[in-house]
């Protein structure tokens, strides 16, 4: 499945605690898109599919990560 020009050209980042062994994934806010989403993808393969969340689940996601529960 192609991808929408606007997830394509999305600003996709890294999370600054990525190492050099490129098992990363990549973010980006996919505000364009109605509703607002938050598009996660294999850095390493960039060509399949994102997956899409909602921002409050996101956000949430974030919350456990950070308190170590996940």
């Amino acid at each position: 499945m192609p991808e929408i020009p606007a997830i394509k050209s999305a600003p996709w980042r890294k999370s600054s605690y990525s190492n050099a062994g490129g098992n990363c994934v990549e973010v980006a806010g996919l505000t364009q898109n109605s509703p607002a989403r938050i598009g996660i993808r294999d850095s390493k393969d960039t060509s399949i599919p994102s997956l899409h969340v909602h921002p409050s689940a996101w956000t949430s996601f974030l919350h456990e990560v950070r308190s170590g529960r996940l």
